[in-house]
């Protein structure tokens, strides 16, 4: 029994420095998937969503007539076209409902809008809420939650599936990719997709994610 007790305590900062190694690369993974997942989606699949955070703060912002709220969504120059714009919109509140609505609207796309310039991005028009993709409100809530762990070990679970997935297409069509032209073709489009997904994670772990 003692022994035994001796070799746990021994073993304990080994283990320790084990998970805490483990705990890192999962970390790495899910930024650099992450970053790909991000790299892929459209431009305005998030801040153009009406539960998307930009729309969340301008909507907090009327309700509590605060328009810093939002200030830190657009640069300093286009404070001057969205603060009047926050000021009528908000004065409007209290009267007739279908002209607030028109013009609460009216704020929200000029505020996404400005927002999406800075990012260099077009605008296309809000969405609806619900269309933003659930590996985007996973990071959200994560924030909002202010649980991390909880957050990696979904991704991880997601991740996983992900890159199973991208294996067992590209290793069926293996099979067959020297039968014809068509399935040779599936087999290559399936394998640069598996492959250059690996490639991605393997150089974000190694390099770091820049940011552009």
């Amino acid at each position: 029994m003692k022994t035994k007790e001796f070799n746990l305590r021994t073993e304990s900062p080994r283990r320790l420095q084990s998970r805490k190694r483990n705990s890192q690369t999962i970390l790495s993974v899910v930024f650099g998937l992450l970053l790909m997942f991000f790299a892929t989606l459209p431009a305005s699949a998030h801040c153009d969503s009406y539960d998307g955070p930009v729309i969340k703060d301008a909507t907090k912002a009327l309700e509590t007539n605060n328009v810093n709220l939002v200030l830190k969504w657009i640069t300093n120059e286009q404070e001057q076209e969205i603060i009047p714009l926050f000021n009528k919109t908000y004065n409007l509140k209290n009267g007739d409902k279908e002209v607030y609505a028109i013009v609460e609207k009216h704020f929200f796309e000029t505020l996404v809008r400005l927002h999406r310039e800075t990012e260099g991005a077009p605008y296309t028009g809000l969405k609806p809420a619900g269309s933003t993709k659930q590996i985007i409100q996973m990071t959200d809530n994560a924030l909002y939650e202010d649980d991390i762990e909880g957050f990696i070990v979904k991704l991880d679970n997601h991740l996983n599936k992900v890159v199973h997935e991208k294996y067992q297409k590209v290793a069926e069509l293996n099979k067959f990719k020297d039968n014809s032209k068509e399935q040779g073709r599936a087999f290559v489009e399936a394998y640069v997709d598996y492959t250059h997904t690996i490639e991605a994670i393997h150089h974000i772990i190694e390099h770091g994610a820049a940011h552009n």
